[in-house]
């Protein structure tokens, strides 16, 4: 190419959105909408199990981005969606290395750790073992 960059790559780097179907697939056209179908549903299953998981015991986030990976093997918006969010970690993960910012967050911990401790100091001090709604019954 005349910019310089391989082929099927952007100037960044990354990779072109689009279809990473196998060629014979792309080649037909009903049997890429049937494949873009499947990869749909497959992707859509996995993003529903990981919203399923944010209430629940489970690594929602995670099954959610992988749900978006299975989407991104062959839409460009999905590419184009993980290529923005892996920007955006990159870039809060710089800032959390930022020595002001972990003082902070250090200081902010201590101190929401040192409450707990206050609070459940003085709940043990006032009830004891006993649950509140409980301690008048005894």
């Amino acid at each position: 190419m005349s910019n310089g960059t391989a082929r099927g790559t952007t100037p960044e780097g990354g990779r072109v959105p689009g279809s990473r179907a196998p060629a014979f697939i792309r080649r037909s056209r009903p049997l890429h909408l049937a494949w873009r179908a499947v990869i749909f549903l497959a992707g859509l299953a996995v993003v529903v199990l990981g919203v399923v998981m944010l209430p629940l015991p489970g690594p929602g986030w995670v099954v959610i981005f992988l749900g978006m990976g299975v989407w991104a093997t062959e839409f460009a918006w999905a590419q184009l969606a993980l290529r923005w969010t892996r920007r955006k970690v990159h870039e809060a993960a710089q800032r959390a290395l930022d020595p002001r910012v972990r003082r902070r967050n250090l200081t902010l911990t201590v101190l929401g750790l040192a409450a707990l401790v206050g609070i459940g100091g003085w709940y043990f001090a006032r009830y004891g073992l006993a649950v509140p709604w409980a301690a008048d019954e005894s």
